[in-house]
């Protein structure tokens, strides 16, 4: 699949006192971009300089990161994720679904197939905070997230991804 016969579906989420999401940025979900090859995510991600790669899968509370975006792709099973807090919007995730998630933004996983696993990265290699909905949401938490560089490529598609397109 090319980066323009991807549809993207976006998400954007207001802060909800517990999750502040950000301020400009939507998430981002690719459906089945990886469906015929899931294997192949975290090398992708890896060759677009989205490093510092996992494998696992989501946390059952509420977190988000303020200090660096964050790629998720489905390499087994399926899973029903919670983005943008308690207030967001459930998305059910199945093998090859890439979703990018802007600094700031809450998930939570709230059920998964015993074989769910994704592998996540962050641009350039980033060594993300992890801030949890019990926390306060602080000015400096805001400004953190709002000063997070959008990344130089698209996770999946490299210089010409709809990351490029729907982030500048």
């Amino acid at each position: 699949m090319s980066a323009a016969d991807m549809d993207v579906k976006t998400f954007f989420f207001k802060e909800d006192g517990a999750i502040p999401n950000h301020p400009r940025l939507p998430v981002l979900l690719y459906s089945g971009v990886f469906s015929e090859n899931a294997e192949q995510t975290e090398r992708l991600f890896n060759r677009h300089n989205w490093l510092n790669s996992w494998t696992n899968g989501v946390f059952d509370y509420h977190h988000y990161h303020s200090n660096a975006h964050e790629v998720l792709g489905v390499i087994s099973g399926s899973a029903v994720i919670r983005l943008g807090g308690e207030h967001g919007e459930q998305v059910e995730l199945r093998t090859g679904d890439v979703v990018v998630l802007p600094a700031g933004t809450g998930h939570k996983k709230l059920s998964g197939s015993p074989d769910f696993k994704i592998v996540g990265a962050y641009p350039g290699g980033a060594e993300p905070d992890l801030h949890k909905e019990n926390e306060s949401v602080t000015p400096a938490i805001r400004e953190k997230i709002g000063s997070v560089p959008v990344p130089e490529t698209d996770p999946v598609f490299g210089e010409e991804g709809p990351l490029l397109r729907l982030w500048t």
